[in-house]
């Protein structure tokens, strides 16, 4: 089972998400960003070093949000999302072709990949970093 990781990337009240652009398996899911994990590697280190290789911003990591398990065709995979903000860079979409700033009562709108789906729903209910 593959280690991935993701970034709950949020700001007043608003979280990050990103579209796979044409190129990439499952073309048009809308997912939290990240990837996955190299050998010798936290989680924390992971999810921060994705995030710079595909939107080429820094970000904080903070609490762990929750793990969600899927099998995809090709194999399984553990997804573990984390809290994040935005520290510093500017957004620059490497592997994805669209971002949006979704809120509560928006995301729900859009098409996730399915072992992103379990965080999107807890999102729609307004779970919220503890501080």
């Amino acid at each position: 089972m593959k280690l991935v990781t993701a970034a709950i990337i949020h700001n007043d009240g608003e979280f990050l998400i990103t579209r796979r652009g044409p190129d990439n398996k499952l073309a048009g899911k809308w997912e939290f960003p990240g990837g996955k994990l190299e050998p010798n590697e936290t989680l924390e280190e992971c999810v921060r070093r994705e995030i710079k290789e595909e939107l080429r911003i820094d970000i904080k990591v903070g609490q762990q949000l929750g793990e969600s398990v899927y099998s995809y065709g090709d194999g399984s995979i553990k997804l573990i999302a984390f809290w994040a903000t935005w520290v510093s860079g500017e957004i620059q979409l490497i592997d994805h072709d669209q971002l949006r700033w979704v809120n509560k009562e928006t995301i729900l709108q859009y098409d996730f990949l399915p072992a992103d789906l379990p965080f999107m729903k807890q999102l729609s209910k307004g779970d919220k970093p503890r501080k």
